[in-house]
């Protein structure tokens, strides 16, 4: 079954056509800014290894999906004959509240509970409204499904869930930790259990999701147990451009010392905090990790090197907290941009953990970059089994969106 992918953005709108029986993507891209000047699609058909980058106006999302139909049918760059091809559309979701503990096939009751989700998640559910819309306006007849990054999450007990807030606001407002990247975790966990060579309920793995965004989750038995992130992206470890877990008094505390507002504070702790408030020059772990390799003559050395330390710390003790609360450890997964990609910090991470039963596997880590598959970052005598798995989120929504559609 062909199953159309898509992850929208606020001014862009990814995509992956994916054949749910053989696992095979056709094509994949993304459009960038919708709505804007200088809009443009990438598009590339892996099949034939073909790819183009064109300029192509694009007021909206539902622009957008025309163009994207376009290639995708496309004589040179197709790989589909036309739309009839494509069975079902799969939408990424980040956040689906109370409202949704598994994916679930798109109605107006579906999308009228998705428009109350806008304030657990502004941004990304505005951005996935309108992606959701595009597709309507362009392919009306085509069944959609969406799968919520937080509903692999829903296992978790009321006492890793529930914040130790007056318990009304819970009650009325739904304010509970929801975590975020489910599908991630989701799949890197299944894959781990694999590897594992043991049934998926009888494991305890921690899978690390570190990237721009990252969050870390304690999966017991193939179910959620924690999850770092809470009732919004910006909790957990330092990120990006997020600060992470914080005291909430230091909210209130600048606010008042330096005059912000509401809006002004949101955008502190989510714009401009993690790794670019710490380093004071860049967002992107590349960056810092040039600056650290150049040694001391670089003048952000030092502040590099400390956003680094500060999540290499975070993540020690998420590992250490989770493994306490499983009772145990069999395995830990590092998945998504910088975990897949980031050797020196897995590599500070496993370090000095002898005590939890991890030795890791220095060479093996060092080589385990732009992997395309799963790669062993322990030894054999390890008492934890360490890996790097890509994600594949794209193949989870997939499949979700084929058993969904199949059944109807």
């Amino acid at each position: 079954m062909n199953i159309l992918v898509v992850n929208a953005g606020s001014s862009s709108l990814k995509y992956q056509l994916i054949d749910t029986d053989t696992n095979e993507v056709g094509a994949k891209g993304i459009c960038e800014r919708i709505g804007m000047e200088g809009s443009l699609i990438e598009h590339k058909q892996l099949v034939k290894g073909l790819k183009v980058k064109i300029a192509s106006p694009m007021n909206d999302h539902a622009d957008a999906m025309k163009l994207v139909v376009k290639y995708l049918t496309d004589s040179e760059y197709g790989c589909i004959k036309d739309m009839n091809e494509i069975q079902a559309i799969g939408h990424r979701v980040v956040h689906g509240g109370a409202f949704f503990s598994g994916s679930i096939l798109m109605t107006e009751d579906v999308l009228a509970k998705l428009e109350k989700c806008k304030a657990f998640a502004p941004l990304h559910t505005v951005a996935h409204l309108m992606g959701i819309k595009g597709c309507l306006d362009t392919m009306p007849n085509k069944p959609q499904v969406l799968v919520f990054d937080t509903a692999f999450h829903q296992t978790m007990e009321p006492e890793a869930y529930i914040y130790a807030l007056p318990y009304e606001y819970y009650e009325k407002y739904g304010i509970r930790r929801y975590g975020m990247h489910g599908t991630s975790h989701r799949y890197v966990s299944a894959e781990m259990a694999k590897l594992l060579g043991k049934p998926i309920e009888e494991t305890k793995i921690v899978t690390c999701h570190i990237g721009n965004g990252s969050s870390i989750t304690a999966v017991k038995g193939g179910k959620v147990i924690d999850t770092s992130m809470g009732f919004t992206p910006l909790a957990g470890v330092e990120m990006g451009t997020r600060c992470g877990d914080i005291d909430p008094a230091i909210v209130t505390y600048i606010m008042d010392n330096e005059g912000l507002n509401t809006d002004q504070i949101n955008d502190l702790m989510n714009k401009k905090s993690g790794f670019l408030g710490i380093s004071g020059f860049s967002s992107d772990s590349r960056d810092l990790e040039t600056a650290i390799n150049n040694g001391e003559s670089d003048e952000h050395y030092e502040r590099a090197k400390l956003a680094v330390n500060i999540l290499k710390h975070q993540i020690k003790k998420y590992i250490g907290g989770y493994a306490a609360a499983m009772n145990g450890l069999d395995a830990v997964v590092f998945t998504a941009g910088i975990g897949e990609n980031n050797a020196n910090l897995r590599e500070l991470v496993c370090s000095d953990m002898e005590y939890l039963g991890i030795e890791f596997d220095v060479e093996a880590n060092k080589n385990a970059v732009h992997v395309s598959n799963a790669v062993k970052l322990s030894t054999d005598a390890s008492k934890v089994t360490v890996y790097v798995i890509p994600t594949n989120e794209e193949l989870v929504i997939a499949k979700d969106t084929a058993a969904i559609v199949k059944s109807l």
